[in-house]
């Protein structure tokens, strides 16, 4: 596709439709209100439908389940509601100015039927996703306010055309079509997250409980009101407001205790929230916490990237982590709605992540293999890693919305958002011995591979090689303003014309201090070594002795000539805390027209977005060397900025009431990393050959145009039948190169035949794919089987970048798996509700060597999950999950899946708990 061309014809259809749309005469005051509300539990049911029985004059109703209609006949009328699972509803109106609630109840044969638990919420999922005038998907909490996962992530990983990057088991970064996650833009409330990762852009979606929000919404296709960086799509993530649950008290409390079967130790967690609407329906509050401790084992065997000629990898490990993984989360929301016209806002929320880990390693390395004998021989090394991570994020939001009748509606909002990603400690100790120290036999045709020792490991044999003492601070400020206005137009039925713009202003900065020490007097891993359970992977590997990390300080700091720092040593730690400093700065000043056109059954939302961007970026040139500083301050510096424009249109079409055909055509792009495009210089003159690593402030941004393409049949016993096309065209993709043999100007000084390594631009890349999807819910049945469901959505997704300098023809995309899927299986009645789900996804590329045979591969993973629950009472459920009962293990491969690099295992896990909700 010509992106320039399809740009152009795109900017000229809406600046049609936006002439239009001014000069056209507005509707007329709205003068029917209301609410939209769950009869038995009085909650909001947002996306609801309201028409005005006889005309096309019709609203949809908000996230709290509010409505208003413009220009509605004098006198009595009727609205005629519509939702999915509650079929038409019909509300007599009398036409005055007092809002009206609407509350609907389902009903099986003239029985008026109770909905609870999942399926009320997923009730409301399916009408947002009818409602909306672009492609979504969308996850609500249960009735009870809880998602059945413990983190986002996780949570959002069953949806269609979505999986995740996990990290020690739990997922951690979300990835939609198989687009890398720096290319998804993450929200909370409306607002754009910060991400605390020093690396990138990615949010980390395990810092946030899923107890915390009410609600989160997946966007596949933009519209001009949403922010551009967003080419995977953008995750929109709502805590609760008082509005949504509707009541004038409720409280809800939730404790779980549960069991890992790979160590026997117990997680456990707790949260709790209440509010209520209070001052006559004027004021609403809710305030909400979280806490959960989470005592995680991992067994990890490490491979090689490097195999020798008979296949067999030039180095194995045994890691065994050990991690306490505790996460706090509070949120605190105001409303303020002094009339039906004004609605006022705080949003305020904290999370808190916290790791604190210990990673045991016996490794050998430099392997020589003897294959007629079936042993090796190599070079041992014991090892202690001890790393805290303390992560926050901090967020606080004041707007509100305003219904100005005729004139419009006008909303508008300020938000003040910090993420702070704090490594207090990062230190490793690695005792080593020399060549051949260590031998054994091995089998090859095992998975992991075969390795045994022939005696376990000497401890006084290993000297101390040596350790180091890293410490990292990663922050990220962002200022955010928007404001919105929508105006009635008399243009079809009910369109309407917008405007807004956003002011986003983002600071981040890292900053990494790294000490590194060889060894000076001797010490040896007899000094501070233990034995503990020495049976790995189920006894299939023998480990230790291990390395108590206080104990080898203690001896460090009672024998102060055991550690000195070397030439290469001092190198290494000038080289590492100065060139990962930065400071980048980020202003993007935006604004956009859009219009939301409805002629009968069609509505067509063209519109037009543009974002201007201003960067500017400080870095730290560096040569390791003697005369080298050992500190100094940015000494390079860089500034850009650039202007994009994103025509995009939007359509859908209801074929019927409950089938709906959708296109779209959008723009988008994604902006560098911060640390790719800092003006660093790294010479380190230790390695061999000589390595310069470069920072590239001349990286382009991507650029893609997407294609979509839906259709959805909503089901009479609420489910839904999709499928959905999409197609993406993307312009200067991001790569890593490493180059050999280079010489030139760096850092000041002139080499010749070094490698020279940093990220570049690809020519163009391309992916696509279906998803199809199918919800279905049993009611047709007789007596007990109507409580069963099922569901299963699968996608299929292919992709490939061109013109990647230094690789012949197409390269694959990061983090992109051909094949993502779910199959569940519930049931739902008489107060006991189930469900067994399957989630899985193929392998992806996640490292790109210099050829396709040293690509880096993440295998397929599928995890199975179980959860029950009983509700003894309506303030009392009981509770139960299983998470990865198939003991699914994380592994990696290079090139060829017989090549591994690391297998990760988790074993399965249960856990139990109550719940209290009033």
């Amino acid at each position: 596709m010509n992106n320039r061309r399809s740009r152009t014809a795109l900017t000229r259809a809406f600046n049609g439709v936006a002439v239009a749309a001014l000069f056209a005469a507005p509707a007329a005051a709205a003068d029917i209100r209301g609410r939209v509300v769950e009869k038995d539990k009085g909650v909001a049911l947002p996306g609801a439908t309201v028409t005005v029985q006889g005309t096309n004059l019709s609203a949809t109703a908000g996230r709290d389940g509010s409505f208003a209609i413009n220009g509605a006949p004098d006198g009595p009328q009727t609205l005629v509601v519509d939702y999915i699972g509650y079929g038409e509803a019909l509300q007599p109106v009398t036409g005055s100015d007092q809002p009206v609630e609407i509350a609907l109840s389902s009903s099986v044969d003239g029985n008026e039927v109770v909905v609870t638990g999942t399926r009320l919420a997923e009730r409301r999922a399916l009408q947002t996703k009818k409602a909306a005038d672009n492609l979504v998907e969308a996850l609500y909490a249960n009735d009870v306010g809880k998602l059945p996962d413990q983190n986002v992530a996780e949570a959002i990983r069953r949806l269609p055309g979505l999986s995740v990057a996990n990290d020690q088991g739990e997922g951690r970064y979300v990835i939609i079509r198989g687009v890398n996650p720096n290319l998804v833009n993450v929200l909370l409330n409306g607002q754009t997250l910060p991400a605390p990762e020093p690396d990138g852009r990615q949010v980390k979606l395990d810092d946030i409980p899923s107890a915390m929000i009410s609600a989160v919404i997946v966007t596949k296709s933009l519209t001009p009101d949403q922010d551009a960086n967003a080419i995977g799509g953008e995750v929109n993530i709502r805590t609760l407001s008082a509005f949504d649950r509707n009541k004038s008290f409720f409280a809800d409390a939730r404790g779980a205790y549960g069991r890992y079967a790979l160590n026997h130790k117990n997680p456990w967690e707790a949260d709790g929230q209440i509010g209520g609407i209070f001052a006559d329906g004027k004021l609403g509050a809710v305030l909400s916490f979280n806490y959960s401790r989470r005592p995680i084992e991992s067994e990890n065997f490490q491979g090689s990237t490097n195999f020798l000629a008979n296949g067999g990898p030039d180095q194995f490990g045994l890691r065994d982590y050990n991690l306490v993984r505790t996460r706090l989360g509070a949120v605190a929301n105001f409303d303020f709605r002094p009339s039906d016209a004004v609605k006022l806002f705080i949003r305020s929320s904290y999370s808190r992540f916290v790791d604190n880990e210990r990673r045991d390693q016996n490794r050998v390395d430099q392997i020589v293999y003897n294959d007629a004998a079936g042993t090796y021989s190599g070079r041992g090394s014991i090892l202690i890693r001890r790393r805290e991570e303390k992560d926050n994020t901090k967020s606080g939001e004041l707007g509100g919305e305003f219904d100005l009748g005729a004139a419009g509606q006008l909303a508008l909002a300020g938000t003040y958002t910090r993420a702070i990603k704090n490594d207090p400690l990062r230190s490793e100790y690695n005792f080593r011995a020399g060549s051949n120290s260590v031998s054994g036999t091995f089998d090859l045709d095992q998975s992991p591979y075969g390795f045994a020792f022939s005696a376990p490991f000497d401890p006084s044999k290993f000297p101390l090689n040596s350790v180091n003492y890293d410490r990292r601070h990663a922050q990220e400020d962002l200022w955010q303003l928007r404001g919105d206005y929508t105006l009635p137009v008399a243009i079809g039925e009910g369109s309407t014309f917008k405007v807004g713009a956003k002011y986003l202003n983002r600071h981040k900065t890292n900053d990494r201090d790294y000490l590194q020490y060889g060894r000076g007097t001797t010490f040896n891993a007899s000094s501070a070594t233990y034995n503990d359970n020495p049976n790995f992977y189920d006894g299939r590997y023998t480990f230790g002795p291990r390395i108590d990390y206080d104990a080898a300080q203690a001896y460090a700091a009672a024998n102060p000539g055991a550690l000195i720092q070397s030439t290469s040593n001092i190198n290494s730690s000038r080289n590492n805390s100065q060139v990962n400093d930065y400071d980048v700065r980020e202003k993007i000043s935006s604004a956009y027209a859009m219009a939301t056109l409805t002629f009968g059954k069609l509505t067509i939302v063209p519109g037009l977005r543009v974002e201007h961007t201003q960067d500017s970026q400080k870095a730290k040139l560096l040569a390791t060397g003697a005369t080298a500083p050992v500190d100094q301050d940015f000494n390079s510096f860089n500034s850009q900025s650039y202007t994009d424009w994103f025509p995009g249109v939007n359509a859908h079409f209801n074929v019927t009431r409950d089938f709906v055909l959708r296109g779209a055509v959008t723009t988008a792009i994604g902006r560098p990393n911060y640390p790719d495009l800092a003006p660093y210089v790294s010479v380190d003159t230790t390695s061999s050959p000589t390595t310069i690593t470069l920072g590239n402030p001349s990286l382009q941004r991507y650029k893609a145009v997407n294609l979509d393409a839906a259709a959805e049949y909503y089901l009479p016993s609420q489910g839904l039948l999709s499928v959905g096309l999409f197609y993406k065209h993307i312009d200067n993709p991001i790569y890593t190169q490493s180059l050999l043999g280079q010489s030139g100007n760096f850092g000041g000084q002139d080499f010749t035949n070094v490698s020279v390594t940093r990220a570049i631009n690809a020519g163009s890349a391309v992916v696509k794919g279906i998803e199809v999807n199918a919800q279905v819910q049993f009611t047709f049945l007789p007596g007990f089987l109507n409580g069963f469901g099922a569901s299963a959505n699968y996608s299929r997704i292919s992709g490939h970048a061109s013109d990647l300098p230094g690789r012949i023809g197409r390269v694959p995309l990061f983090l992109q798996s051909k094949n993502v899927g779910t199959l569940q299986l519930f049931y739902e009645k008489y107060g006991f509700a189930a469900r067994v789900a399957y989630s899985f996804r193929s392998s992806y590329v996640d490292t790109l060597g210099t050829t396709a045979a040293t690509d880096q591969y993440t295998g397929y993973n599928g995890q199975l999950d179980v959860h029950a629950s009983y509700q003894i009472s309506k303030q009392l459920t009981v509770f139960a999950d299983g998470t990865n009962l198939n003991d699914a293990a994380w592994r990696r491969y290079m090139g060829v899946k017989s090549q591994l690099v690391e297998r990760e295992r988790y074993d399965y896990s249960i856990r139990g708990g109550i719940q209290l909700h009033f």
